[in-house]
Formats: C-alpha cells, structure tokens, sequence
C-alpha cells in the first residue's frame, strides 16, 4: 500500500505507466521541443520567459521560475487543485484503469461532508430544473426566459431551474432525504433563521443558473430574481465545493472547444454566455459578474493562448474590460476586445441584431491599443481643438510603448487621419516619448526579473546562487542515487542518512526504502512514495541536474568526503572561537587545550 494514502502502488504505478508527463502536460501548458526537454510559460505563475521543462526520459516537470515540480500525477493535482487521492481516480477512470473495492466501498478515501454537498447541489439543481418545466411555480420564470429568446433545449442545456417563492421548498426536499441541514446551510444552500430556530431557502422568486465546477458538478448557483428587487443576481457563498475567484461560468461544458482553438471568449455575466453559445461559440466562460482574478486568468492561460473579451457596450462594461487587459496579458495571453454598439450587452445585441452580426463583432474584435484608442476617445470633443489635443497626448504614450515600428506607423498614420494632423509631427513626439520610456525603464529586458512577472509580489526570485561544496556534493549524490541502486547501495553504506541537510537526509532514507523493496530505479514513480511537496520539489530540482550518470566509487568517495568534511569544519569553526574567547579572558591554558582539539580535528 501506498503509505497513508490507502492507495495499492500497483494502481499509482499503473497510472504513471499510462499517463505519459508530456501528454498530460500538453493539455494545459504549450510547449516546444529544446534538446532532451520540453519548454513552456509555467501555468502556475505569471511569466514571459519559459522556466517550465518538462523531461519526457524522467517523466517529471519542474519550473525554474517558482520551484514547483513532480511528476504526471503531481501535475494533475496542482492544475486541478485535486488530493492525491482524487487525482489519482480521476487518472485511472481516464485510462480505464479499474480500482479495487475495500471493504464496504471504495479505496479512496474522501471527505464525506464535500460529497454530501456535492449531492445536495446535484439534487437541487434537478430539483429546480423540474420546477421550473413541470409545475405551477415555474410559469412565470418559463415565460421570462422565452421572452428573452430561450428554447427548452438551451434550457436543459444549462440546465436552467426555478426557486419557488416558498420560504421552505429546499429544506422540506433535503429534509426528507436525511441531509443535515446545518451542513447544507454551511454549504450555501439553505440560511439560518434569525427569529428563531431552524433553517430556510436561501434562493426564493429566482431563475437559477447552476455554476459547475470544470468537471462538471455542481457547486453554486446564481438566482435571477423575476420583476424588480435587490440583488438582481444572487449568488452562492463560498464554500467547501466554491471558490469564485478560481471558477470561470461554463468551463465544463466549453474546455473542449478551448483546448481545440486555444482561445476563449470572456463575457461577464450568465446570459451573455448562453446567448455566445447559441450563436455558436462553445469557447465561452464568464466570471458570472464580478472582476476577473489574477487565479481565473491562470487558469485560461493553462488552456489556452488568446482571450476575446466580449463585455458590455456601455462605460462600465468599457472600464471593466480596460481593466482586465493587463491581468490577462500579465498572464502571457494575447487579448483582443469585442466591442458592442448601442451600449448593449451581448446578449441584449444578440437578441437584437441576432447570431449572424453577432458572431461578426465577436470575430472582429480589435486589438488592446486599438480598443485603448476608441476607450480615450469617448472622453474627448473631437470636433474641438483643445480636444483633438488632449485626446492626442493620451493616445500617444499607448503607441510609443509599441514595440513594433510597424504598428507604431499603423496607428499613427490612423491618428493624423482621424485629428488632420501632420503624421510627421505626431512620429517626432512619439520617438521622443519612446526616449523618455527607455531612459526610465532601461534597455531591453531585466534578465534578473525575468520570472518576477505577476504573482511574485515580495520582489524576484533570485538566480541560484553558487551552493557551498557540501551542498553541492549532497544533490550530486542524490542525482546519482535517483539514477542507480547500485550507486544508492554504496552511499547508504559509507554515509547513511548523514546528510547535512535536513531534506537530502530525509529524501535519501525514502531512496534506501525504495531500492529496499526490489523497485528499479524510477524519479517518477519514486515521488509518487513521499507526500510531502517540499521533498517532491527538491527531488525535482535535483533531477534536473545535467550530471553525467555514469560514475565510480571514487567520484562517490569524493562527494562522501565533502559531505562529511562540513560537520567537523562547523566543529573547527566553533571551536577557534572558544579559544579566541578563551585567550581574551586570559586563560591560556583552556586556549591551548582548544588549540591541540582542532589539530586533531584537521587531521582528520
């Protein structure tokens, strides 16, 4: 058995054996062939440079930039934010590897109150569903949602429900199948009654939109409410299942079209997101109202390499997509903006103009300069020459950050045509804005902050430094071990765990554990044996090491004399100082003792 995990390493080894690291990775990351490697933008943290390798020979990843590291399984529970265990089923039902039963149920071990809530939504999303097609109750929400242009098949696409006015359907429902209440209340679907004991509906008068997880469950809703009232959009709280700033609206269903396209079209709300789908973008998420997080953006960058930002025509809808420009491109995607006439939102433009002229802003979409031009300009009289000026000084550092001459052209010869004036005169203050910039900024980029590009807030990840001989000689060690058995057998007889630090000794006792067990030497499937992510990182970092693997007893003998040379060094060192203490005090007779203790300590 896998140690705490419950897990039989015939069933983590047979996943490992099916789930090769580049496809697994390739799914989320784009990488490109260097050498014997692998290289891609990590999805984990924002950069420009590639730092994330992927070693198909290992079988492992490791990102230079922010250390994270493992192997195919490892991958799949930091990109997915599963346990071990979850990962580890998700993989094998993939690959139709079959897990054994233990007694009473399955191996894997679970949170019960997660799946008791997943159950409960799952539950509650039917039940609101049914409401809303088959009863009473729901009349009025159906003929809402046909005026708004909605057939039954989109309906039971997004499985689209109703919260009756009732102040305890939900509770009655969930009642009766024995759920505990106050779970369900602290689950987010039912509230606590403040007048006295017991608990009620927490959505009531709404159209309710289920908010699936991007393996399609259930996790949250968000209830429209019919007529006027407060809060036009109610949504679920955070909870065990609910995370908002990691959860996009609709990832279950679009991720295919994602992937396949490698692009994604952002819009803010639920409805503008069916209507996108109905015109035929199945590539389309929201961030179900609320401002885009730097976590969503990472998450669109794992699927894909370009976002088409399809929010409201209107100022707000203008400043929230201004907004979300810099977090995207921060996150290495390449941005464009749709931009919606008459003030509309898409799905209002939708229903209005349709599927075809729809689809034709969307595919049009501008890019960001262009989108900063129009922006600006909204906030200038053109037709006045104090507005043609002060709309020129705001257009013009946004083009002189350009790097591409051509596009500086492009935008410039578009900027003396719009405001009649002289191209030429516009190119001079543009090159000496350009100045102005380089001087500020310096030449070129800073290599030492090359992976301090947007979640590294307390300043850049420092370029390793040269490590100390014992350091050095411990990784060197434990490349070798990783690589050999045989290597792993000499180093456990002449040194043990007498590593210095504290995680080779600890990495290096697990080695002696594994070989133990007649396993074959296997970095992978290795790590797969520690649960421990700081271990896992190390052991990926030090796999990454370009040490040649053939070696000899003497290149071992050489790097089990540094390692153990460091100790007694540590023991010299403190001990000249307690005779340098020792001759102050003026007692030279404990200094000279000291004195012939560290000779000894030298000659050894």
């Amino acid at each position: 058995m896998s140690a705490g995990q419950g897990i039989p390493d015939i069933v983590i080894e047979a996943v490992l054996a099916r789930s090769d690291i580049v496809d697994t990775v390739s799914k989320y990351v784009h990488l490109t062939k260097q050498g014997k490697y692998m290289k891609g933008l990590c999805p984990f943290h924002s950069e420009k440079t590639p730092s994330f390798t992927v070693t198909p020979e290992r079988q492992i990843f490791y990102c230079y930039g922010c250390g994270k590291g493992g192997n195919a399984i490892k991958f799949r529970m930091e990109i997915e934010g599963f346990s071990f265990p979850e990962a580890v089923k998700v993989m094998a039902e993939e690959h139709d590897i079959a897990l054994p039963e233990g007694q009473g149920g399955p191996i894997i071990p679970r949170n019960p109150e997660k799946e008791r809530l997943y159950e409960a939504y799952e539950l509650t999303a039917k039940l609101y569903h049914f409401l809303l097609k088959n009863t009473e109750h729901g009349k009025e929400a159906i003929a809402y949602l046909r005026s708004r242009g909605m057939n039954d098949k989109i309906i039971d696409q997004f499985q689209i429900g109703f919260a009756p006015e009732r102040w305890d359907t939900l509770v009655q429902f969930l009642s009766k199948r024995a759920f505990d209440l106050k779970e369900m209340e602290k689950g987010g679907l039912l509230s606590a009654r403040h007048d006295h004991e017991g608990y009620l509906d927490k959505f009531r008068g709404r159209v309710m939109f289920p908010i699936h997880d991007r393996n399609g469950r259930v996790i949250a809703f968000a209830g429209r409410i019919l007529g006027e009232g407060q809060p036009k959009y109610l949504n679920s709280p955070e909870s065990l299942l609910f995370n908002k700033s990691r959860t996009l609206y609709n990832l279950h269903q679009a991720k295919t079209s994602i992937r396949k396209l490698r692009q994604i079209v952002l819009c803010e709300g639920y409805l503008d997101v069916i209507s996108a789908w109905e015109a035929g973008f199945h590539n389309v998420v929201a961030t179900m109202g609320t401002s885009l997080t730097e976590n969503q953006a990472a998450l669109m960058k794992s699927m894909a390499e370009e976002v088409i930002v399809t929010y409201d025509g209107d100022k707000a809808g203008l400043a929230a997509a201004m907004k979300v420009i810099p977090l995207l491109e921060n996150a290495g995607l390449r941005v464009r903006i749709s931009v919606m006439s008459d003030e509309l939102d898409p799905d209002d433009y939708f229903r209005k103009y349709g599927a075809e002229r729809f689809r034709h802003v969307v595919e049009s979409a501008v890019s960001t300069t262009k989108f900063k031009l129009i922006y600006l300009k909204k906030n200038h009289i053109l037709l006045e020459e104090e507005g043609k000026i002060s709309y020129a000084k705001e257009a013009l550092p946004i083009i002189a950050a350009l790097n591409s001459s051509t596009e500086r052209e492009v935008y410039l010869r578009e900027l003396s045509s719009e405001l009649n004036l002289s191209y030429e005169s516009l190119k001079q203050d543009c090159n000496l804005l350009r100045q102005s910039l380089q001087k500020k900024t310096g030449n070129g980029d800073n290599k030492e902050k090359r992976w301090n590009n947007g979640r590294h807030k307390k300043g850049q990840i420092s370029i390793p430094k040269l490590l100390p001989a014992y350091h050095a000689a411990e990784r060197r060690l434990l490349s070798l071990m990783l690589q050999d058995a045989e290597a792993a057998r000499y180093v456990g007889e002449k040194l043990g765990e007498a590593f210095n630090i504290h995680d080779h000794a600890a990495i290096a006792a697990y080695l002696y554990a594994y070989y133990a067990q007649g396993k074959p030497p296997d970095i992978s499937r290795f790590m797969s044996s520690l649960h421990d992510d700081r271990l896992e990182m190390t052991v990926s970092s030090i796999s990454m090491m370009d040490n040649p693997t053939d070696w000899n007893t003497q290149v071992l003998d050489d790097c089990i004399r540094e390692v153990l040379k460091y100790p007694k060094q540590k023991q010299i060192d403190q001990k000249k100082e307690e005779m340098i203490k020792a001759e102050r005090s003026g007692d030279y007779m404990r200094a000279a003792q000291i004195a012939s203790e560290i000779i000894a300590l030298e000659r050894q």
